[in-house]
């Protein structure tokens, strides 16, 4: 068994865990009525984009994404969130120690062994999720679910639907498909670009996500016979129809989006076997990325 692989298969133990410790880490999240910016890089920025608009839609206040990298510094935040699994990324590190003194910063980590442990003012420390693997799966799941819960969102039946997902079988013919596609809709927009970026880490996959209304814009017209057209959460009306009219197949998202998810990290692997490749060793990737001074 891979790392990746073990990895992915303890985040219903990890989700639980998280939701557990909410109330621990109360003062360092966001409060209710700030005005936020959670940041991050790779698979953490799309978590922060899930998460951004889990907050906003839930009432909480005003709440932006931003890869670290593309940070407005002109914009002004009551409280800077940034998630960064290995606590050493260079623009994560650089961001925090930029507003620190005039934005109030907290930093998601699994590493308190790290930089970040000092350039941000508050942190949370989610070391049972941290992985060996380069390619992230159970922290950024974790941390997401971590401020779902925070915000009330988080439920037992999603830990129940992810174990769903680890014991029943993909679709027939999905892991022979040649393009993949995911799609969403509102916070689950960020879970599609994850899916995304799975696949194309560990397996080199040809994939594209978009919100499900705009993939109609355009996009679908590469969807065709060895597409797979995966929704993460409830579908718009009419477009399962319209995707198998292209010959692809479609994968609807009968489990909660982030139990979806699990799902695509079990297909990455699944794809990354069939083409001989270890997901383990993605090419040209590293952990983290540290940039020479």
């Amino acid at each position: 068994m891979t790392h990746v692989e073990d990895e992915l298969t303890s985040q219903p133990e990890c989700w639980t865990r998280a939701a557990v410790e909410v109330p621990k880490h109360r003062e360092a999240l966001p409060a209710a009525g700030e005005r936020v910016a959670i940041v991050g890089c790779g698979t953490s920025y799309f978590m922060a984009q899930a998460a951004a608009a889990l907050r906003e839609g839930a009432g909480q206040g005003e709440t932006d994404a931003f890869a670290a990298s593309e940070f407005p510094y002109g914009r002004s935040y009551d409280r800077v969130v940034a998630l960064t699994r290995s606590g050493t990324t260079t623009e994560v590190l650089d961001l925090l120690r930029q507003v620190k003194g005039r934005t109030r910063t907290t930093a998601i980590t699994a590493d308190p062994h790290t930089p970040v442990m000092e350039a941000a003012e508050e942190v949370v420390v989610l070391d049972f999720a941290d992985e060996r693997s380069v390619v992230q799966t159970r922290f950024a799941t974790t941390a997401l679910t971590l401020l779902r819960a925070h915000l009330g969102l988080h439920t037992d039946a999603v830990v129940t639907d992810a174990r769903t997902a680890l014991r029943t079988d993909l679709p027939p013919g999905l892991v022979d498909c040649t393009q993949f596609t995911f799609l969403g809709r509102g916070w689950t927009v960020g879970l599609a670009n994850e899916a995304g970026l799975k696949m194309r880490e560990a397996s080199l996959a040809w994939t594209e996500a978009y919100p499900a209304m705009e993939y109609r814009h355009g996009p679908i017209s590469v969807t065709t016979h060895g597409t797979a057209t995966w929704m993460l959460g409830e579908a718009p009306d009419g477009l399962a129809e319209q995707v198998r009219t292209t010959g692809a197949l479609w994968v609807p998202g009968g489990l909660d989006p982030l139990a979806e998810l699990v799902r695509v990290q079990r297909l990455a692997v699944a794809v990354a076997a069939a083409r001989g490749l270890d997901p383990d060793q993605p090419r040209h990737l590293a952990r983290s990325v540290i940039l020479a001074p």
